[in-house]
């Protein structure tokens, strides 16, 4: 196993999924509460990575985050260094690419909270950011850490966005998926069995950390 590409990617995955629950909670409690014509519109951008093939949603970040893209010459101004072919790139890449994954199981965990519970909280004078810290959160932590899971694992499998994005340079930008796609184009197959089967007991044991998740909520 690529040992380095094995870091890279768990922080990768770490970085995203933590930068998914500082953004996804707010934007998830939002939508849980919402009476706003603009939530079927959000809702359907948050969706969109979800059948948007990866490679188009690559090339447009490709192109978003580039160095002639507004954003891109303000990085550049800013750090003079580009933003694409960087872990930094390919954490944005894979944070939008992961925006479902994370949102909508903390949306539903978040509406799923006992509505009563939220007005008595207000009645007692918690405001309503105290409310969702002291009161929603931890009523909704299951569905919650469900999001986190699966926006880690779901991480550690990417391919095509972040490749697209961050390219495939070794001690950089190369993940776990990459080097079993390497290993196989160089006839590797002895390391990219290795790979592939750590990764996928690592997929079987993420989904079985939800199924347990979601039959403690079912009982609950």
């Amino acid at each position: 196993m690529d040992w380095t590409a094995f870091r890279l990617t768990l922080q990768l995955a770490g970085a995203t999924t933590l930068a998914l629950l500082v953004l996804g909670l707010p934007l998830a409690a939002w939508l849980a509460s919402t009476r706003s014509r603009w939530r079927y519109l959000v809702e359907a951008l948050v969706a969109l990575p979800l059948v948007l093939p990866p490679t188009v949603l690559g090339f447009y970040l490709l192109w978003g985050l580039g160095p002639h893209s507004p954003l891109g010459r303000v990085w550049m101004s800013l750090t003079g260094a580009p933003l694409t072919f960087t872990f930094g790139g390919m954490l944005v890449a894979s944070v939008l690419y992961n925006l479902p994954f994370a949102v909508r199981p903390f949306t539903s965990a978040l509406a799923a909270v006992d509505r009563r519970l939220i007005e008595a909280a207000w009645c007692l004078g918690l405001s309503p950011v105290q409310t969702l810290l002291r009161v929603t959160i931890p009523l909704a932590w299951r569905g919650i850490l469900t999001g986190m899971i699966l926006t880690f694992a779901h991480t550690v499998g990417e391919f095509g966005v972040i490749l697209m994005v961050g390219g495939n340079i070794p001690g950089v930008t190369r993940t776990l998926s990459m080097a079993v796609y390497d290993d196989v184009q160089a006839l590797r197959y002895s390391a990219a069995v290795t790979t592939s089967v750590w990764l996928l007991l690592f997929a079987l044991l993420a989904l079985g950390l939800v199924q347990t998740l979601d039959r403690g909520r079912g009982g609950r």
